[in-house]
């Protein structure tokens, strides 16, 4: 049977509370449509899964940040305080792995954007089953859980200079 040339379809997966955090803990801003740009034109990723708590007053950031390519799932949040400090807590994990599975006849390959070892049964699997292009880390510092699978692992910062926010009005960082 001859062989068919079929395009891979690429999806990413994208941590959003640890890549904004991993990427202001280096002292720069992402520029969230940058990054698009490059998931696409770099990795050919069709579809960006981008993973957030549900924050009342940031509609206009979730309807942004879906204008410029971008498959928002929110995440319900808890306000609880700390001391003093109101602080918001949407872990995204539970939902990410849930919709990679429910996504996993629809891609081939898949980017992973987090350095969060909570990810490693995840990474894991995709490794097994050849799903898995690039676990793409925020942050200097990522779990090492995430460390066997380095033969995937690239550093945002690799590409800091097309993806950190300029000052420019069109450019939106979480």
């Amino acid at each position: 049977m001859p062989k068919t040339n079929k395009k891979q379809t690429t999806y990413a997966f994208i941590d959003s509370q640890n890549l904004n955090l991993g990427v202001k803990s280096q002292g720069w801003k992402l520029d969230f449509k940058r990054f698009r740009v490059l998931l696409s034109e770099k990795y050919g990723v069709e579809k960006a899964l981008l993973f957030i708590g549900n924050v009342p007053g940031n509609e206009s950031l979730y309807a942004w940040l879906q204008k410029v390519g971008y498959i928002v799932i929110l995440k319900p949040t808890l306000v609880y305080k700390k001391g003093k400090q109101v602080r918001i807590k949407g872990n995204v994990d539970a939902e990410l792995v849930l919709h990679s599975m429910i996504e996993w006849s629809n891609y081939d390959k898949s980017i992973l954007v987090t350095g969060d070892g909570d990810f490693h049964c995840l990474v894991e699997h995709l490794d097994n089953k050849e799903k898995l292009k690039k676990i793409i880390v925020p942050n200097k510092k990522f779990s090492t859980l995430l460390r066997k699978f380095g033969k995937y692992i690239v550093n945002i910062n690799n590409f800091k200079d097309k993806v950190a926010k300029k000052n420019r009005r069109h450019s939106r960082g979480i």
